[in-house]
């Protein structure tokens, strides 16, 4: 076995259940014989390189565990199901799960992976979908990572504090996950494509955009289509949406500087400057004056 562990708390020897087949790793163990009846526990993470060659397979598993590609190519077997794997893929297994993970030989996967236990720990699975053996795929494909690193880095220091971190960082984890899945069937997909998209566009041209009319027209598409996208992938308007980003840049030029509030209404579209102080406390819950006092 060859990969560089880094780690302070490292056993002598790396658990029988990490494979050899890693060309590199980055990971951290703090308690490997968790009791079923305490909270929530970390028990181990990481990040690995799998080599040409990676391929495990196991009929069960001591902790819950969930997977995250973010490089390479390789194929997952859970039960009876096939998946493809790919960046932005995430997947689950746990006790009892019959689990198969291979890469392609030639696009070896980089993964990170969080092991875990403790009451709660199926049901936190159930929260975002994953219980039972389960994959999802997150958009934008490398959204997890930030939190996966801060994982790593907060298990490599193993003082009590950082357990209890852990433990909320891997909450944080299933929270982004579920609010951040893309859906898998070819249809859904194309879908998910057009809202993706609509979003994509809105978020670029807040400034300018004075209604859902004009994001549809230049989207070249419909606002009832845009409306109901957003409603199942986003559960909340797309013109609400296009509010929050103008009060959330007007905020932050009254907090930020000494704009005056006509000036700020102007700046995200709006002629009429009590029109913007009632959005502004519809969306933010104060008015301007009352949120430039907060500086």
């Amino acid at each position: 076995m060859s990969p560089s562990t880094s780690s302070p708390q490292t056993p002598s020897a790396v658990p029988a259940f990490f494979s050899p087949q890693v060309g590199e790793a980055h990971r951290f163990f703090l308690d490997l014989t968790p009791s079923s009846r305490q909270a929530l526990t970390v028990v181990c993470g990481g990040l690995e390189h799998c080599a040409p060659d990676y391929a495990i397979r196991r009929t069960s598993f001591p902790y819950h565990c969930i997977e995250y590609v973010v490089h390479g190519q390789g194929r997952l077997t859970l039960g009876k199901s096939s998946y493809a794997l790919a960046p932005g893929q995430v997947f689950a297994y746990g006790p009892g799960i019959v689990h198969d993970i291979r890469t392609e030989p030639g696009t070896p996967l980089v993964k990170y992976f969080v092991d875990f236990a403790g009451r709660g720990a199926a049901a936190l699975l159930k929260s975002c979908r994953l219980d039972g053996g389960g994959t999802a795929r997150v958009f934008p494909a490398d959204c997890l990572s930030a939190l996966y690193d801060e994982l790593i880095q907060s298990g490599l220091h193993a003082a009590e504090a950082n357990k209890r971190l852990c433990a909320k960082l891997l909450e944080c984890l299933v929270l982004k996950i579920a609010g951040n899945t893309a859906p898998l069937k070819e249809a859904e997909t194309r879908a998910f494509t057009t809202y993706r998209r609509c979003r994509s566009h809105i978020e670029r041209h807040f400034l300018r955009l004075h209604d859902l009319e004009q994001v549809a027209a230049e989207c070249e598409t419909n606002s009832e289509y845009i409306c109901h996208l957003f409603r199942r992938y986003d559960h909340q308007s797309p013109y609400r949406y296009l509010l929050r980003l103008k009060m959330s840049h007007a905020a932050a030029q009254l907090q930020q500087t000494d704009m005056l509030v006509k000036q700020a209404a102007a700046l995200v579209g709006f002629g009429d400057a009590y029109h913007f102080s009632r959005v502004f406390h519809s969306v933010l819950g104060v008015s301007p004056q009352q949120f430039r006092k907060l500086r």
